[in-house]
């Protein structure tokens, strides 16, 4: 079978839970081989970035915050939603450049202080692409210097540890960097 022929047609969705920050589906696809099934699960959620952020030290800024998923603290990098969700535009070069790099620098600011002169976009990948059909952009800042005061949302609360690369490879090694996206990042960079 060639790739056109491994799809799946969607033949309904129910919108269980639609606001600004999820649309949470259940699905109807008629699979390749003609036969409708459902309940398949999936939700659409804000797009992301991911930030490898160095400092002049040669140290990473991380943060450690609360995930209420798996009910623990974390530690990762510092990221956050990208405000502009037009999910035409997404992959291209432009929507890299205009919509996710500013939202980098913007999270970057806002949970280190931090600032760089010096970011590549790295990659874009599926946050989970079995339920999920949002991306996650990640970018590498290098030489960031301190430039102020954390600005948080009114729901965050973290701390910013500076860590080496031996220190983030322990803790992915220990099971304690447990943001998968983040992980493959750096596996990545």
């Amino acid at each position: 079978m060639n790739d056109k022929d491994l799809e799946w047609e969607l033949v309904e969705t129910k919108h269980l839970i639609q606001d600004e920050w999820i649309d949470f589906r259940e699905n109807s696809y008629k699979l390749p081989d003609g036969t409708v099934h459902g309940s398949y699960y999936n939700f659409t959620r804000r797009n992301y970035v991911v930030i490898i952020a160095q400092d002049t030290n040669g140290d990473y800024l991380c943060v450690k915050q609360y995930r209420h998923g798996i009910r623990q603290v974390t530690t990762e990098f510092p990221a956050g939603a990208i405000e502009n969700q037009d999910y035409s535009e997404m992959f291209t070069e432009k929507y890299i450049k205009e919509v996710a790099l500013p939202a980098a620098i913007r999270e970057l600011r806002e949970e280190t202080g931090y600032v760089s002169d010096e970011w590549k976009h790295l990659v874009t990948i599926p946050d989970c692409a079995s339920i999920s059909s949002n991306y996650g952009y990640i970018f590498i800042a290098n030489n960031c210097k301190k430039a102020g005061d954390l600005h948080l949302d009114d729901t965050e609360f973290l701390n910013v540890e500076y860590l080496t690369d031996k220190d983030i490879d322990k803790l992915i090694k220990d099971g304690k960097f447990q943001q998968v996206v983040h992980m493959a990042a750096w596996m990545m960079r």
